[in-house]
């Protein structure tokens, strides 16, 4: 059941069996939608929250040139936009980088559902927590690190939070975006992005062959990337 994924192994939003059903009763569809498409809008006044049951979604904004900065990566099981419900709406677009089915919840739905239950309320609360740490890491991945640390840093992350949610063997996973994807995602070129991946792969560190991440050493691309898991509030798995 995709309900199993929802906010899988952090700490202090670890759901219960009845939370889940309760949030699950509240979905009122379930869609799905093609890649590089457009869910939300900027600045459009928004009545429902989506979570993430399938594919890889993001979160972004768009300058007055029409240029697109990706500023969040979404993997299954989480809320793409739970913030929305209090702002109502958003100052950034929502759109899959690929194929991805989402299950819809109206707000009016989600406050009947956690106003009579603080604990899970807090739960979600701590999850929006969460995506803010992971923007801070965001902005120390390409503030601070160079381009092999961004790309192992962004990789190390998703393997975590992959694996999370049981997408993931800790060394194995799936990611079906583009080198383009992840050049926008690690503020480089795509010219330079390939650089990066070839350096990883002959480093004996990491390699990505089509849609298949394969991580062959994880300890040194840990600390190659200068990554610490302790961000993301996941159950504490120790590399191997």
């Amino acid at each position: 059941m995709f309900m199993d994924r929802l906010l899988a192994n952090r700490r202090g939003v670890n759901l219960t069996d009845a939370e889940r059903a309760l949030l699950e009763g509240i979905i009122s569809e379930v869609r799905t939608i093609e890649a590089r498409q457009t869910l939300i809008h900027a600045e459009t006044k928004v009545d429902v929250s989506t979570m993430l049951i399938e594919g890889i979604m993001s979160r972004y904004i768009d300058d007055r040139r029409g240029l697109r900065q990706l500023v969040a990566v979404h993997v299954p099981g989480e809320f793409v936009d739970l913030h929305a419900f209090p702002m109502k709406r958003l100052d950034h677009s929502i759109g899959t980088l690929t194929a991805a089915t989402v299950a819809i919840v109206p707000h009016a739905a989600l406050k009947e559902v956690i106003d009579p239950r603080p604990e899970l309320a807090r739960k979600l609360w701590f999850s929006t927590l969460i995506d803010a740490a992971m923007h801070r890491a965001w902005l120390f991945r390409v503030g601070r690190l160079d381009a092999v640390g961004r790309v192992a840093h962004f990789l190390c992350e998703m393997n975590a939070r992959l694996q999370a949610v049981g997408l993931s063997d800790g060394h194995r996973f799936a990611l079906s975006l583009t080198q383009a994807d992840i050049a926008e995602i690690c503020g480089l070129t795509t010219v330079h992005t390939n650089r990066v991946l070839r350096q990883l792969r002959e480093a004996g560190l990491c390699q990505m062959r089509a849609s298949l991440v394969e991580i062959i050493d994880l300890a040194q691309l840990i600390r190659r990337a200068d990554f610490d898991p302790r961000y993301l509030y996941l159950d504490p798995v120790a590399p191997t």
